[in-house]
């Protein structure tokens, strides 16, 4: 087995840096290595237990997530594995970074001939969030300051991985109960000033190929978790497609307001487009990932998970999805070329 790796994501910077120190506490043989995207750089800080190791600030044309993985942070745990100097490692990302990418290059990545997945595994990833302001960070509107993404969005997505999320301060009943909704079962929730490196580094995950599968809309299912004080989760499945005219005029209906929803869909004018539905943070997502795999018995289909909070939203939503439902006439007859949906799935 490769060398156990703990991917770490956070909103705050404040909170990243108390889970990784606790991590380090008083656990020999574990690394942390940190990054913070700047302005056209990159910043690798590697520490263990007993200090500095190195502290480098790396040029990047593009300080984005997607260059830092390549340039830097692949070859950086490669090294790191190969070295034989560690046990386990913590992968601290950038504040507000989405974990997949990291998860999808430990699991694929190549580094100098060799496939990372033969040197490292994924023991788990772990989300730190504020605890009283969580459900707002979650389900609000509030943007990044970068102004392109909203908070909840990318925390969505965090928690999406989460195997142990730590809490900082008190987390409200009702909040709790939320994040029981939206994480994966078997995620475990603790306090964040109580969690110790045993906590944070102990084995979550048994294959690389698990993380892949929590994001993918197609595997979309509820988490189990029951409706009380007011949270709730719709599991909306169908074999019938998305009226795609119906869809544009009810899209508010179906998909505005404090919700996190999650699912794939098909429209009766590209039967063969796989399509995804990803909404948090008052923005939805939609957009074509690909084809049906018909030859291997994935049928079109439409399954929408959607969560939220506020008296009356379970009624509208199911209401508005029950009739952008297209009918098995309308899909029969479908012949127009055009449908609306171009600037979302590109041209048909």
């Amino acid at each position: 087995m490769g060398l156990p790796v703990t991917v770490l994501t956070s909103m705050d910077p404040v909170l990243r840096d108390s889970a990784t120190a606790a991590a380090l506490w008083g656990e020999p043989g574990t690394a942390l290595l940190r990054y913070d995207l700047l302005p056209g750089a990159l910043h690798r800080l590697v520490t263990e237990f007993g200090g500095v190791v190195e502290d480098v600030t790396v040029p990047l044309e593009h300080a984005c997530l997607g260059c830092a993985l390549r340039e830097d942070v692949l070859p950086t745990v490669a090294a790191i594995a190969r070295s034989g100097r560690f046990t386990r490692l913590v992968l601290a990302l950038p504040v507000a970074a989405e974990p997949l990418a990291a998860l999808q290059a430990l699991a694929h990545g190549v580094d100098g001939g060799d496939d990372l997945a033969d040197l490292v595994t994924v023991g788990g990833v772990v989300s730190v969030v504020g605890g009283p302001g969580l459900l707002d960070d979650l389900l609000g509107d509030e943007l990044l300051a970068d102004g392109d993404r909203a908070v909840g969005e990318v925390l969505a997505h965090q928690l999406d991985e989460a195997d142990l999320v730590l809490v900082d301060g008190t987390l409200p009943q009702r909040s709790a109960v939320l994040l029981d909704h939206v994480t994966a079962p078997g995620c475990t929730v603790a306090d964040l000033l109580a969690a110790d490196a045993a906590d944070l580094l102990a084995p979550r995950r048994v294959a690389t190929a698990e993380p892949l599968r929590r994001s993918d809309l197609r595997a979309v299912r509820p988490s189990g978790a029951g409706d009380r004080l007011g949270v709730f989760t719709l599991d909306l499945r169908t074999p019938a497609p998305l009226h795609p005219q119906r869809l544009l005029d009810e899209i508010e209906a179906v998909g505005a307001g404090r919700l996190r929803a999650r699912g794939v869909f098909w429209v009766p004018s590209r039967p063969d487009v796989a399509c995804a539905w990803d909404g948090a943070g008052g923005q939805l997502s939609i957009g074509a990932i690909g084809q049906w795999d018909t030859p291997g018995g994935e049928r079109p289909r439409t399954r929408l998970v959607v969560t939220g909070v506020d008296e009356g939203d379970a009624e509208r939503v199911s209401a508005a999805f029950a009739r952008i439902l297209a009918t098995p006439a309308e899909t029969r007859g479908w012949t127009a070329r055009e449908d609306g949906l171009e600037p979302w799935l590109g041209d048909r």
